[in-house]
């Protein structure tokens, strides 16, 4: 974490990795408290493409204005658009050979200078607030903003677009129960979450799942078609099940889909494999259903619109404080600044000890184990 005393006339805007219900709201509040200091603001278009991409040199900066930004907040997605293969320091080059990694980090510094940019507002998850220290290593003036439904960020309570995640599957749980319950099924409900489960844990509670596959906790299929045979004896006819993508069972690897250059391996398919296994060993018939990008879309929660906006007000009071290499986050009730290398050292995973895995017992809901 550093400090910078040199005045600031122009700041941009990047939202990197995948994209959240909140974004809007975030770029809407930089815009407008840096209006109120005097600066000029401009967003790069899909992450950093906007300086590196010749099919987006030419138009590759927005201008962002009150005007351009008014009537966002209830938006989702992002006006600026994003990318998760956008890393400068790994970037994808089509060369002769094929697809090669390489670092352009220069190049990215080079346009903000020419630009005329003075600092840079990061908005984005582990992978990008990681690239953001990064360019803050080089001399860039930045703050970053945590943005991930996966909750998976240290150093901030929660981040923006989980809760509006969160409630979306929720609902999506509860009608899943009527049918489940009308053809005395089986359904496997997979959720977003490689490495952390607080999306399933979270909406398998408040959604009455009766079990919850998580990354943290390894699953035994065989305990957990056990549980479900339980409940039929007892009288329950159907069983919700809900599934992160990134759970793997005891001993064995998360389900993958694909792997490319310049982008995280795909992880899917945890679904159809629980379901599958589920069928075979219970006799019950058995569904999937797989949430995937729905959690992303859709307007953000009133609880998302509020935290977006009060970090993109944050992020800029931390740059007009001096502050650079800082990510804005959540404690309550005040948002605070902490170091970049901090916040990215390790990512914040869902304590196996922790109240609401505590309660989820306690209610009777398998983890698998």
């Amino acid at each position: 974490m550093t400090r910078h005393s040199t005045k600031i006339r122009r700041i941009a805007l990047t939202t990197g990795g995948g994209d959240a219900p909140g974004l809007n709201a975030v770029i809407r509040g930089v815009v407008m408290t840096a209006q109120h200091h005097g600066w000029e603001c401009i967003g790069i278009r899909n992450g950093y493409d906007g300086l590196l991409d010749a099919r987006l040199r030419r138009n590759g900066l927005m201008p962002l204005t009150p005007e351009r930004v008014s009537g966002i907040t209830n938006l989702g997605g992002t006006i600026l658009g994003t990318t998760n293969a956008g890393n400068p320091f790994k970037y994808p080059v089509q060369t002769a050979k094929g697809l090669e990694e390489r670092d352009l980090s220069g190049k990215v510094l080079s346009a903000l200078e020419r630009a005329g940019v003075d600092a840079l507002v990061a908005i984005g998850g582990d992978g990008s607030l990681r690239v953001a220290r990064r360019l803050a290593d080089k001399g860039l003036r930045v703050v970053g903003v945590p943005k991930t439904i996966d909750n998976d960020l240290e150093e901030t309570v929660i981040t923006f677009g989980f809760d509006s995640a969160v409630s979306f599957a929720t609902d999506c749980i509860d009608r899943l129960h009527t049918t489940a319950a009308s053809h005395q099924r089986v359904m496997v409900v997979e959720v977003m979450g490689r490495h952390a489960g607080w999306i399933a844990l979270n909406c398998g509670v408040s959604g009455d799942a009766h079990a919850i596959l998580i990354p943290e906790i390894p699953y035994d299929i065989g305990k957990l078609a056990a549980a479900l045979l339980k409940r039929e004896r007892e009288g329950a006819q159907h069983s919700i099940v809900v599934a992160a993508e990134g759970a793997a069972p005891s001993g064995g690897k998360a389900s993958t889909i694909e792997k490319r250059i310049g982008r995280p391996e795909r992880l899917g398919g945890i679904g159809e494999r629980v379901a599958g296994e589920l069928a075979v060993l219970t006799g019950k018939e058995t569904r999937h259903v797989v949430l995937g990008h729905l959690l992303r879309g859709g307007a953000p929660t009133t609880f998302d619109r509020l935290l977006s906006l009060r970090f993109g007000g944050a992020a800029v009071r931390a740059l007009a404080e001096g502050h650079s290499g800082v990510m804005v986050a959540l404690d309550p009730p005040r948002v605070r600044y902490v170091p970049l290398a901090k916040a990215t050292q390790r990512m914040k995973s869902v304590p196996v000890g922790c109240d609401t895995i505590r309660t989820a017992r306690d209610l009777g809901i398998c983890f698998g184990d």
